[in-house]
């Protein structure tokens, strides 16, 4: 879908010659100014009860009198924010999607004008309204005609919704590629893919692209990694991409992603209940796949990497067992009391591996608890950093991105939890604060970088009719990696 910035006043709308016109429209009354033949359309649905000026009205038209757009949408806007526009948008994209328009203008009426955080948020509503997996479903709907949107805008507020228009589109597309990586099954999307799907974007966007193997990995003493590979057929792969649009001097930001293809939980089995969601445990590191896209589409001056430790956790003879102690890259010893606990236990390895990098910034992604859902549901994704600037940053981009976040506690008496009589930690402690105590593990390995992990267990993907994956935390993320950018 290509977006477009259309200077046109409210009184030219009757006439563009779009296909659909959506209408957004704020205030109490039919907006003044508003092109005759419109507001004589939403005048007569008013007074016919058809429309109201309160949040969530939608109303669809076909081939009304003096309007050149075959169908006409109007939606109301309780306010000008971007987070109500996007719900709007996503409400009244429903009476275009399936039809046959191919062209879609949107104009909004009554309020102060366009803003760049509007219009990025129009894209990324029509990107999810209009996203339909159909990779291994060839009974699948159709997709989407909808080919080019054209917001309607004044000459000053063009240059704001050009900006937002170009943000938005690169958000949306890596977003689209996480969702893409997530929504395949276990034996489509396995590690072999992401580090196939990273080596293509190096290809598409100028990354610098790295995929260590098995061997490799045992060089570097990454034994907990590999003790999470170890129950399955699959090989592993430890994959490195790098965007260096900045200086060659500027410190990169480097984004850890987990990279669980599947997670049965390995030898501490998971119940049988939506398990098949366990494709949905490398939503980190689709998210730092999709970032990486993102930034490399806008051509950002920042020096970006992403490190993916990709595996899969399955039981079998060669699994590892509940009470084995295994050793990290950074020489710490590990007991695993719990091997659905796995999570950490490939992160604590690449967090290692980012030293080498010097980084301004290290931000670890994943699925990692349940008890982060139980803790803030599907909302809010939790954030857990000991540095205040770094998690004031995130939380600001989250809000920014419509992709908000919620820091969570990191006090040192979390980190009793994890103590071991047989090694220098447990990879877990007990059930109550299980989210905290998953980061306070991570925190052992960061050693003295800036650092920040955002537990996504409750934000990678909607279960039940809705099931899939949302792509999030791209646009979180994007925006946090732009503020960097020179």
């Amino acid at each position: 879908m290509d977006f477009k910035t259309q200077v046109i006043g409210a009184q030219g709308l009757s006439g563009v010659g779009a296909e659909a016109l959506l209408v957004l429209v704020s205030g109490q009354q039919v907006p003044e100014g508003l092109d005759p033949a419109l507001a004589d359309a939403l005048s007569a649905a008013v007074k016919d009860g058809d429309f109201a000026f309160k949040s969530g009205q939608t109303l669809y038209m076909h081939r009304v009198a003096g309007v050149k757009a075959a169908r006409l949408v109007f939606a109301y806007l309780a306010d000008d924010t971007a987070k109500t526009l996007r719900k709007s948008i996503g409400l009244s994209v429903t009476y275009v999607k399936g039809s046959g328009a191919r062209q879609l203008a949107v104009a909004a009426v009554g309020g102060p004008g366009w803003t760049a955080a509007q219009a990025e948020a129009v894209v990324a509503a029509l990107s999810d309204a209009t996203y339909l997996y159909r990779e291994t479903k060839p009974s699948a709907p159709p997709p989407s005609k909808l080919a080019l949107v054209s917001l309607l805008c004044s000459k000053a507020d063009a240059p704001a919704v050009a900006e937002g228009l170009l943000r938005g589109d690169a958000i949306a597309a890596g977003t689209l590629l996480a969702k893409e990586c997530a929504n395949l099954p276990g034996n489509h999307c396995t590690p072999t893919y992401l580090a196939e799907t990273a080596k293509s974007l190096g290809k598409e966007f100028g990354l610098k692209v790295e995929v260590l193997d098995r061997k490799d990995c045992e060089k570097l003493g990454m034994g907990s990694f590999l003790a999470v590979a170890k129950g399955s057929a699959e090989p592993l792969k430890f994959i490195v991409a790098r965007w260096m649009g900045g200086a060659k001097a500027d410190a990169p930001v480097v984004l850890v992603g987990k990279g669980i293809t599947f997670d049965s939980g390995g030898i501490s089995i998971k119940p049988a209940a939506e398990m098949d969601e366990m494709k949905f445990d490398m939503g980190g590191a689709a998210s730092v796949l999709g970032t990486l896209r993102a930034v490399a589409q806008l051509k950002a001056k920042v020096n970006l990497i992403g490190i993916i430790p990709a595996c899969e956790n399955l039981p079998s003879s060669t699994a590892v067992k509940p009470g084995d102690v295994v050793t990290s890259m950074s020489g710490q010893t590990i007991e695993i009391l719990n091997t659905d606990a796995e999570g950490r236990l490939i992160l604590c390895d690449a967090l290692t591996y980012a030293e080498r990098f010097k980084p301004a910034v290290v931000i670890d992604i994943a699925t990692l608890t349940g008890a982060c859902v139980v803790a803030l549901g599907h909302h809010r994704s939790g954030l857990f950093s000991p540095d205040d600037a770094l998690a004031a940053e995130l939380l600001a981009a989250g809000d920014k991105a419509l992709d908000p976040a919620w820091r969570m506690p990191l006090d040192d008496e979390y980190d009793e939890g994890l103590k071991s009589s047989f090694a220098d930690m447990a990879n877990v402690g007990s059930r109550a604060g299980g989210a905290v105590t998953a980061a306070m593990f991570l925190k052992r390995f960061t050693g003295k970088q800036r650092w920040a992990h955002l537990d996504i267990a409750g934000t990678a993907w909607k279960s039940g009719t809705a099931k899939g994956a949302t792509g999030r935390p791209v646009p979180l993320l994007t925006h946090f990696v732009l503020a960097r950018a020179r």
